[in-house]
């Protein structure tokens, strides 16, 4: 039987990718650590700050027409993730240092929030007849969603040295997390009850 092979990746806020780095998939186990920033770049007494956490949303699959047609839960193929060597912090001070960093983590679960987003939308609108490409819309919709929430909250906080905005906006990813919760990478989405026609 012929089988199509589909591959789809997608990268937000770094442009910089191999696949033969080091990944580290977004767990709530796992916080970011200065260490994970391996970029050589990486150093404290620069003349300014600056950050790139290297954090993207991946997204990809291969599966033959009919298991395609077939498949509703995606949750599996949609990773969060964080490249070190591509990591690079850039601080004139080990307290800039550490607001920076503080930023990143809030990025990273930023990023895991609209993976999850994703998730769910392809799970609430993909058919057993949809066309391979019906994800693309919701795909692009939500990274420009995520793209101006970050671009705020980067402004709102000043990359994490308004402390007690970050604070506030962290929790609030933290709490719409943990409502996606059934949509987490490896979490089967809770099937949905059918109305029951009944007659009294």
């Amino acid at each position: 039987m012929l089988k199509f092979f589909f591959l789809f990746a997608f990268v937000l806020l770094c442009s910089f990718r191999s696949f033969a780095q080091q990944r580290i998939h977004w767990s709530p186990d796992y916080q970011l650590g200065i260490q994970d920033f391996a970029s050589p770049k990486t150093k404290v007494g620069a003349q300014s700050n600056y950050i790139n956490s290297s954090a993207q949303m991946d997204f990809s699959f291969q599966m033959s027409n009919a298991e395609f047609m077939f498949s509703k839960n995606f949750n599996t193929k949609v990773n969060t993730i964080f490249v070190p060597e591509a990591a690079v912090i850039l601080a004139d001070s080990e307290s800039s240092m550490k607001k920076l960093l503080n930023f990143a983590r809030y990025e990273f679960d930023l990023i895991e929030l609209y993976s999850r987003k994703f998730r769910k939308s392809m799970y609430d609108n993909k058919g057993a007849f949809s066309s391979i490409s019906f994800f693309e819309p919701l795909y692009y919709e939500l990274q420009k969603e995520l793209a101006g929430r970050h671009s705020d909250a980067a402004e709102e906080t000043n990359l994490g040295f308004v402390e007690d905005r970050l604070v506030t906006l962290h929790g609030e990813v933290k709490r719409e997390l943990h409502e996606l919760a059934d949509f987490c990478k490896d979490c089967k989405p809770p099937k949905k009850k059918k109305l029951a026609n009944s007659v009294d």
